[in-house]
């Protein structure tokens, strides 16, 4: 059928990652730094993203198209699909999640089962944490602790989802933290260009939620290593909601594994 629909102009796209939370049902994605269409049948085609993106690369357009469809989208946001007679179907006991509302795939409500079985006792572990302030509108970019040293950019939701945050990704570095959901992406790319330039940075690590939006950390870090004209080595980690390490690069996954899954 012919209808009204998303379409991204790729060009013009600097992945963001703005539009992508815009869409309530969850139909924008960022693939390899470039927001995309995930599904014809996931966009209602009345352009909730349109005022969220600055490089103006979204419009709507008249094409062939699949149809809309509201179960596709339920399905998508792993919302149980809706009965006939507008209820929805309990979720199965064995289900550790449980999506309360769609909205924002990255602000959904879920609920998570604690593990199965508590961990086993050990010794107190200490901080790893090196320096203060780690709020990256706190630091600033020639504070002494940034000289030589690996620097960790993390979404401020990393450390509550990944149980040993400490131990297998802050010790050794220094840190600073932001959300690229509730904050302005280009100040984050405008201090990290900076940070970059002032200071001797050995080696760069950002760590992301697997939400979309939580990709604007990730493109602001990039983004800003470029603009900065340094070649600093920069390594991604996407942690899952239930606490696993989704995708890292080489030499970047730890040997043991925490928390659920998704």
């Amino acid at each position: 059928m012919k209808r009204k629909i998303v379409q991204i102009d790729q060009e013009k796209c600097n992945g963001c990652g703005l539009c992508a939370p815009a869409c309530a049902e969850g139909a924008i994605r960022i693939v390899n730094g470039k927001a995309v269409l995930s599904a014809d049948n996931l966009c209602d085609g009345l352009g909730a993203c349109l005022g969220e993106c600055p490089q103006d690369a979204i419009s709507i357009i008249e094409r062939e198209a699949d149809e809309f469809s509201e179960a596709a989208v339920a399905e998508h946001l792993g919302q149980a699909p809706v009965s006939a007679q507008g209820e929805q179907p309990r979720e199965p006991a064995h289900d550790h999640r449980v999506a309360h509302h769609g909205g924002c795939p990255g602000a959904r409500v879920i609920s998570l089962a604690p593990p199965a079985q508590s961990p086993t006792a050990r010794e107190e572990q200490p901080s790893m944490l090196r320096q203060w302030p780690v709020q990256l509108h706190l630091v600033p970019v020639n504070a002494p602790y940034f000289r030589d040293a690996d620097l960790l950019i993390t979404a401020d939701c990393v450390p509550f989802a990944y149980a040993d945050f400490h131990r297998d990704f802050l010790a050794g570095k220094v840190v600073v933290v932001g959300c690229p959901k509730l904050d302005d992406n280009s100040f984050y790319q405008e201090k990290l260009t900076e940070l970059f330039r002032v200071a001797t940075i050995k080696s760069i690590t950002v760590m992301r939620m697997e939400v979309p939006c939580c990709g604007g950390i990730v493109m602001a870090a990039r983004q800003a290593l470029v603009a900065s004209g340094k070649d600093i080595p920069l390594h991604e980690v996407t942690i899952t909601i239930g606490g696993e390490v989704q995708g890292a690069d080489a030499g970047m996954r730890p040997t043991r594994s925490h928390g659920g899954s998704l």
